[in-house]
């Protein structure tokens, strides 16, 4: 199937005004005025018509469960797996899966099975080893050899500190899991990230100032999440982002509720503070932290309630940015496609240009409602209705 999106606004992120996209086989294989694809009627030509529409990449989810989380409050508390709809209906084309809170009941083996299965079904797949505990349960011998040799495997996590339910990780645990990581991603070309699960302890990024301060390793090495979980650490990730890091907000389709119960500071206030900082708008990524529990503990640490992280939550986000902050598109929608892409090593994701999967999302112009979804070249779903559907979800 050959197809071609007609006179819509291209967002590569960056503007590039009213073009037509062109995919074959898979990939965008131009970007132009007036483009045509006659193969003498051997070849179906599928043409769309992109009038009214804004053409952004696919959105990369960094951090989501797609075996999902939680457990927190015993084994009835466990979150369910994640859905192809449930990415694809909210323009998901990528997703990055992690192991959280709960790394004995859920393993490598089962997340990179999960991955497959949804790679199998028509989105790209990616995956951390490990999970909240250190040492770092891995599937493979050493955390190494599972970053070097495991196709999907792109780096570690979510690796947990300043939390009460991390293992307390020492320095030189920390320091060692970075190293290994980094060394790994340089042997096989990967990003060997870290990604870091932030707690509210006061402690903050204190492991991670150590490792840049004491050691070689560098800022670009981290991912810390959950970075706008309460104000005194999105200041200190501020600061982070300010030295070359890049920090992952974490998306909360429902914050209006949050806001009311803690200082979780909203994804597009936090991202228009960044920017008024003067710090680069490549410095920030948005995950949806998707099936993962948002457990709710009281001061004594005990457990008094669970919710679910959602999917939804990026688009939503993306339009606050756009609605709430005016903040441009362009400059929004980074947070989910271009900007992870670059932190991750996704070198064919994240733009829309010639060469690029043909990952797209196609927006109305005045909402910002998803109306198409296109992953490698296929078309997902349309007008806003799943056109496919997973194993075992209902048509």
């Amino acid at each position: 199937m050959v197809t071609i999106i007609k006179n819509v606004k291209v967002y590569k992120p960056e503007y590039a005004g009213v073009k037509d996209i062109l995919i074959l086989a898979g990939k965008i294989a131009a970007v132009g005025e007036d483009l045509r694809a006659d193969f003498g009627g051997s070849i179906e030509v599928q043409e769309i018509d992109g009038g009214d529409l804004a053409a952004v990449p696919g959105f990369i989810d960094s951090h989501e469960h797609i075996l999902g989380g939680g457990g927190e409050g015993g084994f009835h508390t466990r979150t369910p797996e994640a859905s192809l709809g449930d990415l694809i209906q909210n323009g998901i084309t990528t997703v990055v899966g992690c192991i959280g809170t709960d790394g004995v009941g859920r393993d490598m083996t089962a997340l990179l099975a999960k991955a497959h299965a949804l790679e199998n079904e028509g989105i790209s797949t990616y995956a951390y080893t490990g999970s909240y505990q250190v040492p770092v349960h891995t599937l493979t011998d050493s955390l190494m050899k599972d970053i070097m040799m495991l196709d999907k495997v792109i780096g570690v996590g979510e690796v947990a500190v300043s939390d009460h339910r991390s293992s307390q990780p020492t320095f030189e645990e920390f320091v060692r899991i970075a190293s290994d990581a980094r060394v790994a991603g340089m042997l096989s070309g990967k990003a060997g990230i870290v990604n870091v699960h932030l707690g509210d302890s006061p402690r903050k990024l204190d492991l991670i100032w150590r490792v840049i301060r004491e050691t070689e390793i560098p800022a670009s090495q981290f991912l810390p999440t959950h970075v706008n979980r309460n104000e005194g650490l999105f200041e200190e990730c501020l600061d982070f982002a300010g030295e070359g890091g890049t920090i992952d907000f974490t998306g909360n389709e429902d914050i209006d509720y949050w806001e009311t119960i803690c200082d979780e500071v909203r994804v597009c206030k936090g991202i228009r503070r960044l920017l008024e900082k003067g710090i680069s708008n490549d410095r920030f990524t948005i995950s949806s932290d998707g099936q993962g529990s948002m457990p709710v503990f009281g001061k004594d640490g005990q457990f008094q309630g669970i919710g679910i992280g959602k999917a939804s939550c990026l688009l939503k986000e993306v339009r606050e940015c756009v609605r709430k902050e005016g903040i441009p598109l362009e400059t929004a929608i980074k947070g989910i496609t271009s900007n992870p892409a670059s932190v991750l090593k996704l070198s064919s994701k994240g733009h829309i240009g010639p060469g690029f999967d043909a990952d797209i999302c196609l927006l109305s112009e005045d909402t910002l409602e998803l109306k198409t979804v296109i992953a490698k070249g296929r078309i997902m779903v349309k007008d806003g209705k799943q056109q496919v559907f997973g194993t075992f979800e209902r048509k």
